[in-house]
């Protein structure tokens, strides 16, 4: 019961105050017709008092000017009044009637809260849609909409369910949960995948030779995960052009492992430092610990995915078995002199552990806390290049330089038995057990992966590698894996090219080869024929090209003779079904046929190192540092000598642009044995060097990016300028690429930056920050300009959705 603390009678001056703020306060008097009254009552000031009659006009006036200014003071005070009542009003949840007496004390929210009604939904969707949420558990799609982003269950305020219902579909999501369909700190991974804007094209593996390369599957058999360059990469198995990348490494990746759950991966670089991440929500990094002062070779977990060891050639110690969650010790690394190559965990209890290296012994573990039990020497006469605990844990496979393979005893450690003696012709690098633990694969340098009988001590199976048919260093087979969880038989070997073979249980020959660039890449190019598949074309600095297929996102080399260095340039021609010609630090021009996907066979010499490559029509222009050679059907049929070094070249037509280090950007027409330089068409007003240059598909416009990150775009009729705002990159720009209406403009620079650029809005603009780790080498619009393609220094093509052009 609320107490009038003041009487409803009187005319004082606090009452009068009262009236003015309790209609502004209170919900029920702003609709009751005591407004009137409050009018009624408001405080009048004293007004200036009127004199005789003959008081003078100008008293007058002033009068009148102080009622109108003493009137508008207080409508202004009365306003302000009002708003603070609105304001009180959002925090009132009780429904006051017409004379209800109340308190200052009833308007506070400790006493509104005792006033607040139970929100229910108008609308829940199980029921609209009359089906229980308990009877699709197993539905992804329908728990995801009902939890956050990271994995905790959305409130009814907003779910919009009935109470019966949240706590149906919470129990329905807890279950999920419990039997492993639906991660509990993220959403589901393929609701994550349908939500991301890009497309991975992911490298191949990196590889050196004369060391193993470790693969490694996640529990249900559908995903890779590899070390390349400074990245990793997880890679389906089923779909290769969908991937992820884990990027917090700053030295060169050589490892990565899966854990047992499936959810973390525990990869190492050069530097010794090893880094657990989630590898199903968004990749973050969950621990990151400084293992050694050195390479890490190896990484394995045990069976509960808590416990991790690392190995590799430390200079103090040459491994470390810690907690990955928190990185506390469980365990040092002893009797090993030399680097240690390889190293596993028994899955089951007790814990057993086994590492092997290049002082040709194999050291065995027991734990947890994991201590030296005995070291076994005497078995392999040279490096031991990989080791392995079956998944039942009873047996343990040890092979190396010595194309031996020897089993152990699972539990104590004991030597079973040697099989295979002579079957391989050259170091073994790698192994990997079968699910049943009754057979395993090895990779060998003698271009083989075998498939074991343990029980027979045979091979069952042998697959020899000869990419093309030629024999060469580069199928040596330097890592293997069987991917558990499948029934198909499936065994993926990696040759020293960097190419993931699809080897199934029967077949005499790969179902598939995966093909990719090892090192970053440095040019990209665009075909796209009127009648036939549309493709990408990209060169690395280790000199080999590759064709992708923009539908299937999966790549292949370039058959024939390759570059031997750096491709300093790419650039298509319409010449016959298509024609790609390529310029490489080699000092060569080379030409590709598109249809045939592979090179002419017909090597040009050039007279120096290039700088770019352009094509005008039929004819090629070759950019060296001095001149600019052209060429038509690969005979040299001209020369231009340049004012200035050259730093960047373009053409459209018969037309040629080309910049100097004389930060003068010259537009002229080419002809097969002469360039005409145009005088009115020289561009001097830049203050950097040029790095890219792009004609619009029209030829009417030119656009020059620096190596500040700044891009300008000029008419090529007379040299004026069109805009010079685009200059949101902050390093060189590396490649333009204009779209097929000459509308927009995509940039990629060395500031691991995408921008794509508006000509009628110069001042809008869509970006894409930290696209490649270290830079972008190279952009083109693909798919009818729906996407975009980019390339980087990581060795990966990216695909990118553009929506909403400015």
């Amino acid at each position: 019961m609320s107490l009038a603390l003041f009487p409803r009678t009187g005319n004082s001056l606090l009452q009068r105050s009262l009236a003015l703020l309790a209609p502004a306060s209170c919900r029920w008097a702003s609709t009751q017709p005591g407004d009137t009254q409050r009018t009624s009552q408001r405080v009048n000031f004293a007004s200036p008092i009127r004199g005789p009659s003959n008081t003078s006009a100008r008293t007058k006036a002033l009068a009148k000017r102080t009622a109108r200014t003493t009137h508008r003071s207080q409508i202004a005070e009365d306003m302000k009044h009002q708003n603070e009542g609105r304001i009180l009003e959002r925090f009132q949840t009780r429904e006051w009637a017409p004379g209800d007496i109340y308190s200052p004390h009833d308007l506070s929210p400790s006493e509104m809260k005792k006033w607040s009604k139970r929100w229910s939904p108008s609308n829940d969707a199980f029921d609209a849609l009359n089906i229980k949420p308990l009877e699709h558990y197993k539905n992804f799609s329908i728990m995801s909409e009902y939890m956050t982003p990271m994995g905790r269950i959305k409130h009814r305020s907003a779910t919009g369910l009935r109470p019966v219902n949240q706590r149906k579909i919470a129990k329905a999501i807890r279950r999920a949960i419990g039997v492993g369909l639906m991660p509990s700190v993220h959403q589901h991974p393929e609701i994550i995948a349908m939500e991301l804007k890009e497309q991975i094209w992911a490298p191949s593996p990196s590889t050196e030779r004369g060391l193993p390369t470790q693969l490694s599957s996640d529990p249900k058999g559908e995903k890779l995960a590899y070390a390349s360059n400074k990245s990793i990469f997880i890679r389906s198995i089923d779909d290769p052009a969908i991937a992820r990348q884990y990027t917090e490494h700053t030295a060169q990746a050589t490892v990565a492992r899966f854990s047992p759950s499936g959810f973390y991966v525990a990869s190492g670089d050069v530097t010794g430092a090893v880094k657990v991440w989630d590898c199903v929500g968004d990749g973050l990094t969950k621990g990151s610990y400084q293992i050694i002062n050195g390479r890490i070779n190896d990484i394995a977990w045990d069976g509960d995915s808590q416990r991790i060891v690392a190995v590799g050639d430390g200079r103090q110690s040459y491994g470390h078995f810690f907690t990955w969650d928190s990185g506390n010790t469980v365990g040092e690394i002893y009797g090993h002199t030399r680097a240690i190559n390889s190293v596993s965990i028994r899955q089951q209890r007790p814990l057993r552990a086994a590492a092997a290296g290049d002082d040709t012994s194999l050291v065995f573990y027991h734990g947890a806390p994991f201590k030296f039990n005995t070291a076994i020497r005497g078995k392999h006469n040279k490096f031991i290049y990989g080791t392995a605990f079956s998944p039942d844990g009873s047996q343990l496979v040890s092979v190396g330089a010595d194309s031996r393979i020897w089993l152990y005893d699972g539990k104590t450690g004991e030597p079973t038995a040697s099989i295979g003696e002579n079957e391989h012709k050259g170091s073994i690098f790698g192994v990997s057990w079968s699910k049943d633990s009754r057979k395993f694969a090895t990779a060998s340098a003698d271009r083989t992966v075998k498939l074991w009988d343990v029980e027979a001590g045979k091979a069952t199976q042998t697959w020899t590698l000869n990419d093309g048919g030629a024999v060469s260093y580069l199928n040596q087979q330097v890592g293997v894996v069987i991917p558990s969880g499948r029934t198909d038989g499936l065994v993926v070997s990696l040759s020293l090219s960097g190419n993931l073979n699809y080897l199934v249980e029967g077949s005499p020959e790969p179902r598939q080869v995966l093909k990719s660039h090892q090192k970053n890449i440095t040019a990209l190019t665009h075909f796209s024929p009127a009648d036939g598949q549309e493709t990408l074309w990209t060169g690395s600095s280790d000199g080999r090209v590759c064709s992708w297929d923009v539908a299937k996102g999966v790549a292949d080399t370039i058959d024939g003779e390759n570059h031997t260095n750096y491709i300093a340039g790419l650039t298509s021609s319409q010449e016959g079904k298509g024609r790609i010609y390529s310029v490489g630090w080699d000092d060569t021009l080379r030409s590709a046929d598109v249809a045939a996907n592979t090179y002419t066979g017909i090597s040009t010499k050039l007279s120096a190192q290039p700088k770019g490559v352009a094509t005008a029509g039929k004819l090629v222009l070759v950019a060296g540092s001095e001149q600019i050679d052209i060429y038509q059907d690969s005979n040299k049929t001209g020369t231009f000598k340049a004012p200035a070094d050259i730093t960047a070249i373009a053409a459209h037509g018969n037309t040629v642009a080309f910049s100097g280090a004389d930060l003068t950007t010259r537009v002229g027409t080419v002809t097969s044995s002469a360039i005409s330089i145009s005088p009115q068409v020289q561009i001097k007003k830049l203050r950097s060097q040029i790095s890219a240059l792009s004609f619009s598909p029209d030829g009417t416009l030119l656009a020059v990016g620096d190596s500040m990150g700044k891009i300008f775009v000029f008419k090529t009729s007379d040299g004026s300028l069109v805009t010079d705002r685009w200059s949101s990159h902050t390093s060189r720009i590396k490649s333009l690429a204009w779209n097929s209406k000459g509308t927009h403009l995509v940039s990629g620079a060395l500031d691991t930056h995408i921008y794509i650029w508006s000509l009628a809005r110069p001042g809008d603009w869509i970006e894409a920050k930290n696209v490649h780790k270290e830079g972008v080498t190279g952009v083109a619009w693909i798919a009818n300009e729906t996407k975009i393609a980019s390339a980087g220094t990581d060795a990966a093509i990216k695909i990118w959705k553009v929506e909403s052009l400015p």
